[in-house]
């Protein structure tokens, strides 16, 4: 699969050799500071591969407790299917990007332009942050570097894990400098592709977020910041993104289109995207929405039928205080739904390629065919070239909501300018807090298909805020670091099953008076349906009771309960533990992997 970001112009291809060192170490191999990182194109060409070796570019397709395939993540089985990897720099413990980050700081003064100093330093500190970001989310305490370190210098090479609250202070420090000193291109269009001050205060509110709230549900204590100055740092940066930048929540006026249009676009929505990931098919550097949602080989990727019922009805009231919901079949549950599910998965008249595609079990483990970043015209899997978020003011704007309700400080008003702008692309009605409180919803904290560890007198508005970022961000952004933050590990044991049935008989799914699915059972003749899906109950579709039930693909699935001592981290490397204890310099593993 051909996933890259392709920069503004040509990288620059940098050797490197290997060596023997626990932070895979990147010479510099044969660039000399004699001649190199003397002119603003030497560093931006050095600069360019952060872009395509730092930013994400694959989310479309992560599992969750949201979206499933056909093989169950890691993750969601869970236990040994977790296990300690073996490899250097296995599970992520890897230092490669680290290094030529620091290279360029430490020759960045070279340069004979002083304005390029400072916008150069401005970018690589940005990534540097974000580097750091994910180590902190899969390992908590991590070594900080600042500089190169040489494969002779063992004290620092082998150097213990520094503590979260260093890292992050450290981060800060970064991301403050690339807001103050990055270009804010507020006069530029069609920018999108490059950092800019926006894209580190994008960067600032979300990681804030992540340690604010995880710190608060994990009851963490560590000397120095607590939950409650990251989650104000993470709205204070959210904050002057709002009202600061040049971004708006983008809207045609066609609450039926316009959620799935700004992601289908061939070119990043400039009004929306803050960060985004150029896609060229000419080149052709492409990605493979189309192979992931409309071929059997790529997974038959679905979402799950507890986020289904996570989308509100049209009017804003809950799908899941209807009579009967746990036993309503897709014909009906699909019906006066928020726009965002209808251009989120195939229902009745969707349409690709002149072709109406109606939900296929042959496509989807679930039923729930995703189409979401799936743009018309592509017909070749690995081709589709519309280009994709890293950030977006809607995730900013979420990001704020939430900090600000976790602090206790959530106003009306402060809805009105985040969530119910988000709401009105798809005209939605607006959340109200003082009904969000008063009336919390039981299924979103419900063990069976909500969250734990939610409470106070904020709890209604949170859960809210949580159900707006599942269904504006679906397929976006990282679920499973959320899981993490909310300590909500226990999502991943949920139940994971799709469309309900009634049990045998034809279902017309999409009201014109013609089966689409016709289940039959063991001891009945196959019916002879044209136009139809027919599947054997048992055998071709399993169901949660037998002979009916919700699509239980995964019910013989072994699935090991979440260890909510162990799962909220990743493992260090049995190799990399090694190498340190025979240099001398132990490694201590995150508790509960052995």
């Amino acid at each position: 699969m051909k996933k890259y970001i392709i920069p503004i112009v040509m990288l620059l291809a940098v050797g490197a050799t290997s060596c023997d060192d626990a932070l895979d170490l990147e010479p510099q191999d044969r660039i000399t500071d004699k001649d190199y990182f003397n002119t603003e194109n030497d560093l931006m060409l050095f600069s360019n591969p952060f872009y395509n070796n730092i930013l994400p570019k694959k989310a479309y397709d992560s599992q969750s407790d949201l979206i499933v395939a056909q093989d169950l993540s890691n993750e969601l089985r869970g236990g040994s299917f977790r296990p300690i990897p073996k490899t250097s720099g296995g599970g992520g413990w890897k230092w490669t990007d680290l290094r030529r980050i620091n290279t360029l700081l430490e020759n960045v003064d070279k340069c004979d332009n002083p304005s390029a100093v400072v916008k150069y330093t401005a970018i690589t500190r940005f990534f540097r942050a974000y580097f750091y970001f994910d180590k902190v989310v899969r390992f908590g305490d991590v070594p900080w570097y600042d500089t190169q370190i040489g494969s002779t210098n063992k004290d620092l090479l082998y150097k213990a894990r520094d503590s979260r609250e260093l890292v992050m202070t450290k981060m800060l420090e970064d991301v403050n400098y690339a807001i103050e000193n990055l270009p804010d291109h507020k006069a530029q269009t069609n920018v999108p592709y490059r950092v800019t001050k926006w894209a580190a205060l994008a960067l600032k509110s979300q990681f804030c977020l992540f340690e604010g709230t995880f710190r608060k549900y994990h009851g963490l204590q560590i000397e120095g910041h607590d939950a409650e100055y990251y989650l104000k740092q993470s709205a204070e940066a959210a904050a002057e993104l709002i009202e600061n930048g040049p971004y708006k929540i983008w809207s045609s006026g066609k609450p039926a289109s316009d959620y799935r249009d700004l992601f289908i676009a061939e070119n990043a929505n400039a009004d929306e995207y803050i960060l985004a990931i150029k896609y060229d098919n000419k080149i052709p550097m492409c990605h493979d929405a189309y192979g992931f949602s409309f071929t059997t080989a790529r997974g038959m990727p679905g979402y799950t039928r507890k986020f289904i019922n996570m989308y509100l009805m049209k009017d804003g009231t809950k799908f899941t205080d209807r009579a009967g919901w746990q036993e309503m079949t897709y014909a009906d549950e699909i019906k006066n739904r928020d726009p965002r599910l209808s251009q989120s998965i195939r229902t009745p008249g969707f349409t690709l390629n002149k072709k109406v595609h109606n939900p296929n079990l042959s496509e989807s483990v679930t039923g729930y065919n995703p189409i979401k970043f799936v743009p018309d015209g592509v017909t070749r899997n690995d081709y589709c070239s519309n280009d994709l978020p890293v950030f977006r003011i809607a995730e900013v704007m979420l990001n704020y909501a939430e900090a600000r309700a976790e602090l206790g400080e959530l106003t009306q008003d402060d809805l009105d300018k985040t969530v119910n702008k988000i709401r009105d692309r798809v005209s939605m009605p607006h959340l109200d807090m003082a009904e969000a409180n008063a009336n919390p919803d039981y299924y979103l904290s419900s063990t069976e298909y909500g969250y734990p560890n939610v409470g106070g007198a904020n709890k209604g508005v949170i859960l809210e805020i949580r159900r707006e970022r599942a269904v504006e961000l679906s397929q976006e952004g990282d679920r499973w670091a959320d899981i993490r933050r909310w300590k909500a590990g226990k999502c991943y044991d949920q139940p994971i099953t799709g469309m309900y049935f009634p049990g045998a008989g034809s279902y017309d799914l999409d009201g014109d008076g013609k089966p689409e699915i016709v289940l039959y059972r063991a001891d009945q003749a196959k019916p002879d349906v044209a136009g139809a899906q027919v599947y054997m109950i048992g055998s071709e579709v399993k169901l949660t009771q037998g002979d009916k039930g919700y699509v239980n693909y995964h019910g013989t699935v072994e699935r090991t309960p979440f260890n909510e001592d162990r799962d909220y981290y990743y493992p260090i490397s049995s190799y990399d533990i090694d190498l340190y204890k025979a240099a001398g310099y132990p490694l201590v593993q995150n508790p509960g992997w052995f």
